[in-house]
């Protein structure tokens, strides 16, 4: 399916399909396309809907997880959505985190793919290194379980953007901010259905982070995927999909 990026106001988003409304959350080279397989598997039976996040537009003053949040919070009063079954991966999944301790009038369930906010991995933290295309490449690569996932078009994409001076301050600035807030106290009061799908070989949020997320998060539901590492929706589309549906079926 070709989506189409709708604008509204400050809003760009996909918004495609029908029904109970499925809210995802990209990470922080996270692209749209991240998600094709999700939005083809589940907008003839739900309204897929994924802004995009102002990573690299908001003031770099302002910008934090608490920021992105507010954000995620005007889009939804701007959309008029609620019942949300609400999925982040990487970043995402930390911003859905917070979203969700604060809007559970608005919650349905909650999906968590290689989350943060418990412990990470990442290109952040750090100035990413500019001008070196071998370097990112390596690092992108070293994100999925079979390096051939990670096309030369996401690769060349990332480049661009590691290649900007401001975008570079900002993914520092927004990765220190998601290790700044570490959840271990908070998701103890997560209350909604919460599923977890985690890559057996995520060399980002390793196998060890899902199962903490499963220890402390009330009502989760863990689901290792084999041979897969930081993004299991690009990687094992129709796994993760077929484990997506049996639970939100289960709460539709």
């Amino acid at each position: 399916m070709l989506v189409q990026v709708k604008e509204a106001g400050e809003f760009k988003y996909i918004d495609e399909g029908k029904g109970e409304t499925l809210l995802l959350l990209h990470g922080l080279f996270g692209a749209l396309s991240n998600w094709q397989s999700v939005v083809d598997r589940f907008s003839e039976n739900f309204r897929v809907v994924i802004p995009m996040l102002p990573i690299y537009e908001m003031p770099i003053r302002e910008l934090g997880l608490d920021a992105l949040v507010e954000y995620v919070e005007k889009f939804v009063a701007q959309q008029k959505l609620s019942d949300l079954h609400l999925m982040g991966n990487s970043l995402g999944g930390h911003i859905a985190l917070i979203y969700a301790l604060q809007n559970e009038d608005k919650m349905k369930s909650l999906v968590l793919t290689g989350s943060s906010g418990l412990f990470e991995n990442s290109m952040g933290g750090s100035f990413p290194k500019r001008g070196s295309y071998d370097y990112i490449k390596e690092r992108v690569e070293y994100t999925f379980y079979d390096p051939k996932t990670a096309t030369k078009e996401y690769v060349d994409e990332v480049f661009e953007i590691t290649k900007s001076i401001p975008k570079c301050m900002r993914i520092v600035a927004i990765a220190k901010s998601a290790q700044r807030h570490n959840m271990a106290k908070e998701i103890t009061n997560i209350q909604v259905p919460t599923l977890l799908i985690w890559g057996l070989n995520d060399t980002i949020t390793p196998p060890m982070v899902a199962h903490e997320f499963n220890r402390l998060i009330p009502n989760g539901l863990l689901r290792f995927i084999d041979k897969c590492s930081h993004a299991p929706m690009m990687e094992h589309p129709e796994t993760f999909n077929d484990i997506l549906e049996n639970f939100l079926y289960k709460y539709n």
